[in-house]
């Protein structure tokens, strides 16, 4: 079975599209605070389509960071894609040319991986396409909207509003870490790792973009050896 009709994808993508755009919001506020201009911050977000790795880069360059430690920041945070890519390009039907690929590669997010991925039978390009639409759409116009809204809004209220990305984070780790103790136990010890590398003199010396490579490092180093995946036997 193909899925290949524009509007189940569109349907589809709609939720995705519309907590997108309460997402990229605070993005968008948080880019003009720290003095990026609403233009700059929505071709961010057009080029990126990426939450987390936004938000590092973002600290990254607001802490006057290297290109490398950009680079070496972005690759750490977004390497999944690259694994999710490869796993979603098996569920793409044959018809779907190298062209189609590359342009769904840049829309495949977390979400849309795994909308896709819980379809039965391949997926064509017209489905791929609707299913990215909205989610872009949400994204780029949240950027835009919070953007605006950072340079109307008074800075108390900007401040405040300010926190909702901090719950937004707590609001996807907190469940999870209560279902599996892994997650648990790599949270903790990257948020121990973080106040370590906030305090301690010498380390934090380090800028906060290479501060934030460690911790991944180290924290998610940990879990893997804690807690391997082990692979079953065909």
């Amino acid at each position: 079975m193909v899925h290949n009709k524009i509007q189940s994808g569109l349907k589809d993508g709609i939720p995705i599209g519309v907590g997108y755009f309460s997402v990229s919001f605070t993005f968008g506020m948080m880019a003009v605070k720290n003095g990026i201009s609403p233009f700059h911050a929505v071709l961010i977000s057009l080029l990126n389509l990426t939450s987390a790795g936004q938000f590092a880069g973002l600290n990254v360059i607001v802490s006057s960071g290297s290109l490398m430690e950009m680079a070496l920041t972005q690759l750490v945070v977004n390497i999944r894609y690259a694994l999710m890519s490869l796993s979603l390009s098996q569920k793409l039907d044959s018809s779907v040319h190298i062209a189609d690929r590359m342009l769904i590669a840049y829309g495949n997010t977390d979400e849309i991986f795994a909308v896709g991925s819980s379809k039965s039978g391949t997926l064509g390009k017209l489905y791929m396409y609707g299913l990215i639409l909205f989610p872009v759409i949400g994204w780029v116009g949240g950027t835009l909207a919070g953007a605006v809204a950072g340079t109307l809004l008074p800075a108390d209220i900007i401040s405040a509003l300010g926190v909702a990305l901090y719950g937004m984070f707590i609001a996807i780790v907190v469940p999870m870490a209560k279902e599996h103790r892994e997650v648990a136990v790599v949270t903790v010890a990257a948020l121990v790792l973080s106040t370590i590398f906030y305090y301690l003199p010498g380390l934090k010396e380090i800028s906060s973009g290479f501060t934030m490579i460690i911790c991944t490092v180290l924290a998610s180093g940990l879990g893997a050896v804690l807690f391997p995946i082990k692979e079953k036997e065909s």
